[in-house]
């Protein structure tokens, strides 16, 4: 299912590089770093479309993805679903742009700093989604027991979560081989993502040798993930295009039809390593990217933007309280599209609304 985000940490357009001929240019002498607005809009498109996707799939769920069991709530979920199915390539095209492209990391302790604006608030999340599915009674174990799971990736207190447990890896990789490129030596980076390569074995052989029961370590990613961040890179930081941009909605639009089919006839859920999803995701990227955000709402862009990242964390504790609104099975198509719409809209204003809060209580450093 349709995940976050998540959010890259805002960066800017590249500095354009000096003339091979003045290598001592003065870096008072560079353009300044222009802001890219058009991804803080990415980034909204992606925080709706998680949102939608989750809605989407509760809708699956609650006639066990069979329309004979309800056709107008299988297929309101359904088109909801399947609209979500770009936003985590385009999290991973995001942060692959951020880091090879827009704001490049200049050491290994700027790359560990921008990393730690994630890991804290995925660590917060993690008590606070256990502690709240304690409460429900919702955890079915230990509560210390899922805690030291959730430490290694191995269990989600929420499903959303899985996503940050992969993008730490593939910006840490992609930052060290930036900072690697640049000539530098980034060893505690290297020791890093050896540690992440090899951990997920050798904790195997110390529970077969040791017999003691221990959680699979589950930091990691797939080729998939490192090729929609490099190439999504690419895709973002494209300045002409060889079609004109009528044509890319279109591709979305066509793209997303296929992604309803499939999910539809042959599989649900479809993958995110699948040719239809990628398509789906450049359509969408190469639609809004370069696009000129109007002046007027550029502020307004950037404070959502900045806040997508703690929506996207408590966006599934406000859409699980909120769930008794789910359409019931039994309801017309009027019903279930409008609790769908309704539902969506709510979760976003709540989730973008205490976001923007504890941003100005100044917790965006713990609740990101």
């Amino acid at each position: 299912m349709s995940a976050e985000p998540i959010a890259a940490p805002h960066a800017s357009a590249p500095v354009v590089p000096a003339p091979r001929d003045s290598p001592e240019a003065a870096p008072a002498d560079r353009p300044p770093r222009e802001h890219r607005h058009d991804i803080d809009v990415l980034r909204l498109i992606c925080a709706v479309g998680v949102v939608m996707g989750h809605v989407g799939g509760d809708y699956l769920m609650s006639v066990d993805v069979d329309p004979a069991k309800g056709s107008a709530t299988y297929w309101t979920g359904m088109v909801f679903d399947s609209f979500s199915h770009f936003a985590v390539p385009m999290y991973f095209a995001i942060a692959g742009w951020a880091v090879l492209v827009g704001a490049p990391p200049k050491d290994g302790r700027r790359l560990a700093q921008r990393l730690v604006r994630v890991v804290i608030p995925l660590f917060v999340w993690t008590a606070i989604y256990l502690a709240w599915g304690r409460l429900n009674g919702t955890n079915g174990g230990s509560s210390a027991e899922f805690a030291w799971q959730s430490l290694l990736g191995t269990i989600r207190p929420a499903y959303h979560l899985w996503y940050l447990y992969t993008y730490v890896p593939v910006v840490l990789f992609l930052g060290f081989i930036v900072l690697l490129k640049a000539g530098k030596r980034p060893w505690g980076i290297a020791l890093a993502l050896l540690g992440f390569a090899v951990a997920g074995k050798h904790t195997g052989d110390l529970a077969q040798f040791t017999g003691w029961e221990l959680p699979t370590f589950a930091w990691g990613f797939g080729v998939y993930q490192v090729v929609y961040a490099a190439a999504g890179a690419m895709v973002l930081a494209l300045h002409n295009r060889r079609l004109p941009r009528w044509v890319w909605p279109l591709v979305a639009t066509a793209a997303m039809g296929g992604v309803i089919w499939y999910q539809h006839a042959v599989h649900y859920v479809i993958p995110n390593s699948n040719l239809i999803t990628a398509a789906l995701m450049l359509g969408v990227a190469l639609t809004i990217s370069r696009m000129r955000v109007p002046e007027r709402i550029r502020p307004l862009v950037g404070k959502l933007g900045g806040a997508a990242l703690g929506a996207y964390m408590v966006h599934v504790l406000v859409l699980r309280t909120l769930s008794d609104w789910i359409a019931h099975p039994g309801h017309g198509w009027f019903p279930a599209i409008a609790v769908a719409v309704g539902l969506t809209a709510a979760t976003l204003v709540i989730a973008f609304g205490a976001s923007l809060l504890w941003g100005r209580l100044k917790l965006r450093r713990l609740l990101g």
